[in-house]
C-alpha cells in the first residue's frame, strides 16, 4: 500500500456480506491466532489505516503479508476491532476468488492487544510495473482479471472505494489480485448516505465523489477501473497533473464532452480498437447510472479477443546489482 493522507476510518455501521448488516447474518466469530507465530521480515507499505509487513510463518515457513490496523486517534492505543472485523469480513466473503487477495487468519498480540490480518503474500503492486504503455491485448488480460475481482466484490455487496494501481498486486505468471479493503464498505440502499466525506485516491475518484455526493454505489469502483485501464494503455495516470478535486472534476467534464460531442477522446490511443474504446468510454461515463457494471464490461465483445501472456509483461525486473526487487 502506498502512503496516503490519514482519513477518518469508515463508520462501523454495517459490515460486508459475512457480517451483521447482510441478510441478518451474525458477525463471524474469529479464533485469533498469535502474532508471535510470525517472524517480521520487512515493511512492505504504509497506507491510510495501517502498515503491511512481509513475514514468515514460523510453523510452516510460508511467506505472508500481515496488516496492522492503526488504532483510532481516540482509541488509547487499542485496535478498533470493528474495523478489523469489517475488513476481515469483506475478505472472508471473497475467499477463494483468484482476483482478490486471500486472508489466512486474524492474529492478536496478547501483550499489546493489537490485532492483525494475515494474508497471502502475492508480490509487488501493479503501480510498480507501470513503466511503459501496455498493448491492447495485455490491457485486456489485466482488465479481465480486475473486472472479475470487482464483479465478485460487488456481488457480495461490497464497494471497495479505493481501487488504484497501488492496491492491485502482481503475482507469479501475471496473476493480479485486488487488495487493501480497509476503505471497503457494504453497499447502502439507494439514497442512504455514507458517513465519510472523502474516499478514494484523488486521480481515481469518481465525479459523483468529487462533487461531494455521499450517496453512491459500486459505480465509483468502475470509474476507478476505467482510470486504471487508461493508465495501462498510455503509461501515465489519466489525471496525472491534477492537484485538486476541482482540477480532476474539470478534466472529467472535458473528457465527457470529448466522448459525447467529438472524436477527440483518447486521441493519444490511435491504435486502440473501437471495441476497446467502447469499454473505456463505458467505464469512464460521467453519469454513474450510465457507467458499465463489472458484469456488463466482461460481457462486452472486446473480451472476445485473445489476451496476451502477462508473465513477461509483469515479471519482476532486475536492478543494477542483479537482485530481483519486489518492493
Amino acid at each position: 500500500m502506498a502512503a496516503a493522507t490519514r482519513r477518518k476510518r469508515p463508520a462501523p455501521t454495517g459490515t460486508c456480506s459475512s457480517c451483521p448488516a447482510a441478510a441478518g447474518k451474525k458477525r463471524p466469530r474469529y479464533q485469533f491466532g498469535s502474532i508471535y507465530n510470525y517472524e517480521k521480515l520487512e515493511v512492505l507499505g504504509e497506507g491510510t489505516y495501517g502498515v503491511v509487513v512481509k513475514a514468515r510463518d514460523q510453523r510452516t515457513g510460508e511467506t505472508v503479508a500481515i496488516k496492522w490496523i492503526r488504532p483510532d486517534d481516540d482509541g488509547a492505543g487499542a485496535t478498533d476491532l470493528r474495523a478489523v472485523f469489517r475488513e476481515a469480513g469483506c475478505l472472508e466473503a471473497c475467499r477463494g476468488h483468484p482476483s482478490i487477495v486471500q486472508m489466512k487468519e486474524v492474529a492478536a498480540d496478547e501483550v499489546t492487544g493489537h490485532v492483525f490480518i494475515v494474508m497471502e503474500f502475492v508480490g509487488p503492486s501493479l503501480e510498480s510495473r507501470l513503466t511503459r504503455p501496455f498493448s491492447e491485448a495485455e490491457t485486456r488480460a489485466i482488465m479481465r482479471q480486475l473486472l472479475r475481482g470487482a464483479e465478485k466484490l460487488h456481488g457480495e455487496g461490497t464497494v471497495h472505494r479505493d481501487i488504484k494501481p497501488d492496491n492491485i498486486l502482481v503475482g507469479p505468471g501475471g496473476t493480479l489480485k485486488i487488495c487493501d479493503l480497509g476503505m471497503a464498505a457494504p453497499a447502502r440502499p439507494a439514497g442512504e448516505p455514507y458517513p465519510e466525506e472523502t474516499v478514494a485516491a484523488l486521480w481515481y475518484r469518481a465525479p459523483e465523489l468529487l462533487r461531494g455526493a455521499r450517496t453512491y454505489g459500486a459505480a465509483v469502483d468502475m470509474w476507478a477501473l476505467g482510470c486504471v485501464m487508461s493508465e495501462l494503455l498510455t503509461g501515465a495516470p489519466l489525471f496525472e497533473d491534477a492537484k485538486t478535486e476541482d482540477d480532476v472534476l474539470h478534466r472529467a467534464h472535458d473528457l465527457e464532452d470529448a466522448m459525447e460531442f467529438t472524436d477527440l477522446a483518447f486521441g493519444d490511443l490511435p491504435e486502440l480498437s473501437e471495441a476497446g474504446r467502447e469499454v473505456l468510454r463505458g467505464l469512464l461515463s460521467f453519469a454513474p447510472e450510465k457507467r458499465l457494471t463489472a458484469a456488463e464490461a466482461l460481457s462486452h465483445r472486446w473480451f472476445d479477443g485473445e489476451d496476451a501472456p502477462l508473465s513477461s509483461a509483469l515479471c519482476p525486473r532486475k536492478d543494477r546489482r542483479g537482485f530481483i526487487s519486489f518492493i
